[in-house]
């Protein structure tokens, strides 16, 4: 641990010995928080302690300081990166150093001490200006305390009793010593580490500005990289993907490296990144296009865990121009792998270790080796449907409704094809349809319901659902076709049948409940 006064972080930082890395976020402290600042430091109130990495190499890619454009380092300097306490340095540069000009638009405003504020234990003695509001016979500037001619100059005209108390006032700030623990390591897989914890309870780390800082070249910035992927996906509803830095930076590590742990993803060459890149894009673009074709996955969150998106994107990833081909077995396989996963909730726990184990076995597919993808345990019974209710953001929603999807249902009224890809693409619940419709149920007086559970959601399109409104089925039977062909084509296509119009409830749910559960397993091939 070192102490540094508040000149010697001033003058670190003007001679460009003090600078943020570019995987910190930017300034956001307001003017009114860097007043209560200098109220703590003047109050001896405790501030925390500031964290650097100390370090010979400077990197290519730097953030200015709040406002201000950084000087270069002296070649003669190690450089110290600010790890934890960007915004507390920033303020203390800001408010003190008198070299430079605000050059970035900002709402920085100088901070003064306020010679009339009452001087109480909670009340701030500081506050923020802008020039147009400074009272010269109120309002001390700050900025001056670490310049002699300038302090002087503001204090010149003064009653002998304010400058003593302007006197005390920058003694305080002088001989105020900041605790501040430097790393010195050149490895950068330790730094991610350290900044990571530090950042836990607080902002999260941004890898992705973390692992731009490591990659970054003049032709290559990896957040323009992923803006352009996002271009592309976006006609066909995957443009999140490309918003999704976690998800795409697992995606680099798991088509690079074989893993997409976050170790994994630090240990990454930046040149292998950038000389690969097309590689991981093509197996993003691949797999979200197989998602679409085999899945009716219309958007990224239709999937039940985005993270399937990863050891897809491994088995798709080509490069160059070539086309990611695959052969019926192959499907058959990934396909299983997908209902298995979902069904069996595989990414809610043991998330890394999962994903390690189906990445190797989604490159073994792909590369035409044994493969045991999709080979864990799944257990699927008629409580799925029963127990689980229906909600848009729940994972065993999600992959209900995909399933549904496989059905290609019907629209209740039209007996046409539902247009799922809007439908899926909307994730609206007004979309989908009570088969036993809550109204009707509150008024049959049937004991132990709950319409909101899958085994009573079906596919319904938003004017269908206003038409049938909260009618028992044998009365919204009359809005159906009258061919009863049709109407049991509709009933199968949302794996129904003629039962619901016994307007029974327990018999109904019981008994798609099972059919439902057939077909999941089907699926899963259990």
């Amino acid at each position: 641990m070192e102490d540094f006064s508040i000149r010697t972080i001033v003058e670190a930082v003007s001679r460009g010995q003090i600078r943020i890395p570019a995987f910190q976020r930017g300034f956001v402290w307001d003017p009114e928080r860097v007043a209560y600042l200098m109220d703590s430091i003047y109050k001896s109130y405790p501030f925390g302690s500031l964290m650097f990495w100390r370090t010979k190499e400077q990197l290519k890619f730097d953030r200015d300081l709040g406002p201000f454009k950084l000087p270069d380092p002296k070649e003669d300097y190690p450089v110290d990166y600010v790890l934890d306490g960007q915004q507390r340095v920033t303020s203390i540069f800001g408010v003190f150093q008198t070299d430079m000009k605000p050059e970035i638009a900002s709402d920085w405003l100088d901070i003064y001490f306020d010679l009339s504020a009452e001087q109480t234990a909670q009340d701030s003695q500081f506050v923020a200006l802008r020039s147009d509001q400074v009272q010269k016979d109120k309002h001390f500037p700050l900025k001056t305390l670490f310049d002699t001619t300038a302090y002087r100059a503001a204090t010149e005209g003064m009653d002998v009793a304010t400058i003593k108390r302007i006197d005390d006032m920058q003694a305080i700030f002088k001989e105020t010593k900041i605790p501040v623990q430097v790393s010195k390591t050149e490895d950068k897989a330790t730094v991610a580490i350290i900044f990571e914890r530090v950042n836990r309870q607080g902002v999260e780390l941004d890898t992705l500005q973390l692992l731009s800082a490591w990659t970054w070249s003049e032709e290559f910035q990896l957040a323009d990289q992923f803006e352009d992927l996002a271009d592309e996906l976006r006609p066909f509803g995957f443009a999140e993907v490309g918003g999704d830095t976690d998800l795409l930076l697992r995606c680099c590590s798991a088509v690079l490296a074989g893993d997409a742990s976050p170790k994994a993803l630090m240990e990454l060459n930046g040149a292998q990144v950038r000389d690969q890149f097309d590689t991981v894009t093509n197996g993003v673009k691949h797999a979200v296009d197989y998602l679409r074709q085999n899945f009716q996955a219309q958007t990224l969150t239709n999937l039940p865990f985005v993270t399937m998106l990863v050891p897809l994107a491994v088995f798709f990833a080509v490069p160059g121009n070539q086309e990611a081909s695959y052969s019926d077995k192959q499907r058959d396989q990934i396909n299983r792998w997908f209902w298995r996963t979902a069904f069996s909730r595989r990414y809610s726990s043991g998330v890394l270790r999962n994903l390690k184990t189906d990445i190797a076995e989604m490159a073994a597919l792909r590369d035409g080796k044994p493969s045991a993808l999709g080979e864990f345990d799944t257990t699927i019974d008629a409580d799925f449907f029963l127990t689980n209710n229906f909600s848009m953001g729940n994972v065993n929603t999600k992959t209900f409704l995909l399933m549904l999807a496989t059905k290609k249902p019907e629209s209740f009224i039209s007996g046409q094809p539902i247009g799922l890809a809007a439908t899926l693409k909307a994730a609206n619940r007004s979309e989908f349809h009570h088969m036993m419709p809550k109204d009707f149920l509150k008024k049959s007086n049937q004991d132990d319901y709950s319409e909101n559970i899958l085994a009573n959601l079906c596919f319904l399109a938003r004017s269908d659902n206003r038409k049938l409104g909260g009618a028992a089925p044998s009365v919204y039977r009359a809005h159906m076709p009258q061919e009863l062909a049709k109407v049991n084509s509709i009933l199968a296509t949302a794996v129904a049948t003629d039962v619901l119009f016994s307007d029974a409830y327990k018999p109904f749910v019981e008994q798609r409940a099972d059919d439902l559960t057939v077909i999941a397993k089907s699926l899963c091939v259990i």
